[in-house]
């Protein structure tokens, strides 16, 4: 069985009382590499090496990863191989296996390979949904109704696929600059009422800042409830970590990231790479929030990327500096997951 969402407790965080968490883990890291990272990368990850490195982010402890897209490799090559990661992980129970579907068709050969749970991008601006899936934000919405639809027919005699949104450009767009809050929030109730599970907000180009963050996501949470999902973030501007602190303190519990801040979106131009995966956990356990990730394993996959992508940058203060003398991990500290 999958790791479950976890039950939500009390917790402090910049002075306020929060509620965050579970009994294993207070903070969900989920690691989207393989997906995001990839498709930014002019160069095509061989299978094998990208089971390997799946595996060795499930050694790591992470919990949550996003394998791949299933869209036309005419598009987007580097996921051609996508179906066959997913069935190197058919019986995986350490993770939940997701995968990103832009549409109907998308999400019936995630369902046929095995996923546990499928992202749909909702993009809050026209010109980038048009861009990024070549339909407008009105279809997209009717794309996860139709794919919320087939979740629940093949429900039966198997776990439930999960549904996910996220909206994409919430925070900005580089094609049209600010995008109105009110839309994305119109957008996540839209996708909400039309059957996704959760409702996420996507930073695509790098353009929120944290007193906006705080503020979306509040509101987010007090019209969505259970639904309010987490947070993916880029650096493009170096605001990752500190958006991801005012994300915390708006109640936040679901971070995106990526092994060494691999990614970008090929369709929003200027957005350069996620938040570091090593970099992101080190900081939630300093701040004494339990990942249930092992840091030394994780940058150790690290070398898995390095081998199959050689020359391809990889990114990460945490990497680079090595763990502090001394430092114990909040996991290790209160019990990991």
């Amino acid at each position: 069985m999958n790791r479950p969402a976890a039950r939500r407790r009390t917790l402090q965080v910049s002075g306020e009382s929060r509620v965050i968490g579970s009994d294993r883990i207070d903070v969900l890291v989920s690691e989207v590499g393989p997906r995001d990272g990839l498709q930014n990368v002019a160069a095509v990850m061989p299978t094998a090496a990208k089971i390997a490195w799946i595996e060795a982010l499930i050694g790591a402890g992470l919990s949550e990863i996003e394998i791949g897209s299933f869209v036309s490799p005419k598009r987007l090559p580097q996921m051609a191989d996508t179906a066959a990661v997913a069935a190197a992980f058919a019986d995986e129970t350490r993770a939940t296996i997701m995968a990103l579907v832009p549409n109907l068709e998308g999400a019936e050969r995630a369902s046929a390979a095995g996923v546990d749970k499928v992202t749909i991008p909702v993009s809050a601006s026209r010109t980038h949904s048009l861009a990024n899936i070549g339909m407008t934000r009105e279809q997209a919405i009717g794309q996860v109704a139709a794919i919320r639809a087939l979740a629940d027919a093949r429900a039966t005699g198997r776990a439930r696929i999960g549904v996910e949104v996220g909206i994409s450009t919430a925070f900005g767009c580089t094609m049209e600059g600010p995008v109105p809050e009110d839309d994305v929030i119109r957008l996540a109730v839209a996708a909400a009422e039309a059957g996704a599970d959760v409702v996420n907000l996507s930073d695509t180009t790098g353009m929120g800042h944290p007193a906006q963050v705080r503020r979306l996501f509040r509101r987010l949470a007090a019209e969505l409830g259970a639904k309010a999902g987490g947070a993916h973030f880029h650096d493009t501007r170096g605001q990752g970590l500190a958006n991801v602190v005012a994300a915390l303190d708006a109640g936040v519990v679901t971070f995106d990231s990526s092994l060494a801040g691999l990614g970008g979106c090929p369709y929003a131009p200027g957005a350069s790479g996620n938040i570091v995966t090593e970099d992101l956990v080190f900081l939630l356990e300093s701040m004494g929030l339990r990942t249930g990730v092992d840091l030394e394993r994780l940058i150790a996959a690290r070398r898995v990327v390095a081998e199959a992508l050689p020359g391809e940058p990889l990114y990460g203060h945490v990497a680079e500096a090595g763990l502090p003398k001394g430092f114990v991990p909040a996991s290790a500290a209160r019990g990991g997951a």
